[in-house]
C-alpha cells in the first residue's frame, strides 16, 4: 500500500499539473486560431482603412482604440494574427523537418559525419537566436518567406541536439541490437524503431520553439523585416505605436504586446505541460 501511495505521489501529481498546463495553453492558442480563421467575421472594420478619429482611446466603438491614421487597432490585431501564425508555424515545421532527420542520422551513424554536423550546429547555436535571425533576414531582405527561412534556420540546432541525444541513447538498446541481428537496414531501424521513440521529444521541442519563435517573429517585424505598411502585424504595430507612447497613447503598443505575450505563453504552457506528462512515463 505504501508503495502504491508513493507511486501515486511521484507520477500522478505531475500528470495532473501537466494536463492543467496543456489545457490552459490550448485555450489561449485556440483563441488566436479562431481570430485568424474567422477574421473577416470578427473584425468590425477594415484593418487597412481609417474608421474613426486618429489616436482615439478605447471605447465602445473602438474596443482597443485607433492608431495615428484612424485605423481600428482591434481589427488590425485580429488580422495580424494571420501573419504571426503563418510565419511561426511555417518556420517551426520547416526547422523540425530539417533538424529531426539530421539528429537521427548524426546520432545513429556517429563518426566523422556526426562530428561535422555537430560542429556546424554548435556554431549556429552559439549565436543568440534573435541576432542570428536578424542577420539572415537582413541578408535576404524583408518578406514573409524570407522571415520564415530566417526563423527556421535559428531553431534547427535545437531539434538536432535533442534528437541526436535521444538517438545516441536508443541505438544501444536491446531492441535496436535485435533489429540489426535479424538483418534490418539502417534506414528501417531509424524510421521504425528509433523515430517513434523520439516523437514525444520532438513534439515538446516544437511547442517550446514555437513559443520562442513568436517573440523572434515579433522582433523581426518590429524592425521591419517581415511586412510593410499597411499590412497588420503585431510586431509592426509595436513599432508604429512606440513613438506615440511618451505622449500618453498607451493603447497602440499595449494590446499588440499583450497578444504576443498571450500566444507565446500559450505554447510555452503546452510545451511544459507535455514535458511534465511524458517525463514521468519515461522515468517509469
Amino acid at each position: 500500500m505504501e508503495v502504491k501511495n508513493l507511486a501515486t505521489t511521484v507520477f500522478k501529481i505531475p500528470d495532473v499539473e501537466g494536463r492543467w498546463m496543456v489545457v490552459s495553453g490550448l485555450a489561449m492558442v485556440c483563441v488566436v486560431l479562431i481570430m485568424a480563421v474567422f477574421a473577416p467575421l470578427i473584425a468590425p472594420y477594415d484593418p487597412t482603412k481609417s474608421s474613426g478619429d486618429v489616436l482615439s482611446s478605447p471605447s465602445a466603438k473602438h474596443l482597443m482604440g485607433t492608431d495615428n491614421l484612424g485605423r481600428d487597432i482591434f481589427s488590425r490585431i485580429i488580422y495580424g494574427s494571420r501573419i504571426v501564425l503563418m510565419v511561426v508555424f511555417s518556420a517551426s515545421f520547416l526547422s523540425m523537418s530539417i533538424g529531426v532527420p539530421l539528429g537521427l542520422i548524426s546520432g545513429y551513424f556517429g563518426g566523422k559525419l556526426d562530428r561535422a554536423i555537430s560542429m556546424l550546429m554548435d556554431s549556429m547555436y552559439a549565436f543568440p537566436s534573435l541576432i542570428l535571425a536578424i542577420a539572415i533576414a537582413a541578408m535576404l531582405g524583408p518578406s514573409v518567406i524570407n522571415a520564415v527561412v530566417a526563423i527556421s534556420v535559428v531553431y534547427v540546432p535545437t531539434y538536432f541536439r535533442m534528437i541526436r541525444g535521444q538517438t545516441l541513447s536508443l541505438k544501444s538498446r536491446l531492441f535496436v541490437e535485435a533489429a540489426k541481428a535479424i538483418g534490418a537496414k539502417d534506414m528501417r531501424i531509424m524510421g521504425r524503431y528509433i523515430l517513434p521513440n523520439v516523437v514525444t521529444t520532438a513534439v515538446v521541442v516544437f511547442s517550446l520553439s514555437v513559443a520562442d519563435a513568436i517573440l523572434t517573429e515579433a522582433g523581426l517585424s518590429f524592425l521591419g523585416f517581415i511586412v510593410t505598411a499597411p499590412t497588420p502585424d503585431w510586431g509592426f504595430e509595436l513599432s508604429a505605436g512606440r513613438p506615440y507612447l511618451p505622449a500618453g497613447y498607451w493603447w497602440m503598443i499595449t494590446f499588440p504586446g499583450l497578444m504576443v505575450m498571450l500566444l507565446s505563453l500559450g505554447f510555452a504552457l503546452i510545451g511544459e505541460g507535455l514535458s511534465e506528462i511524458y517525463a514521468p512515463r519515461r522515468e517509469r
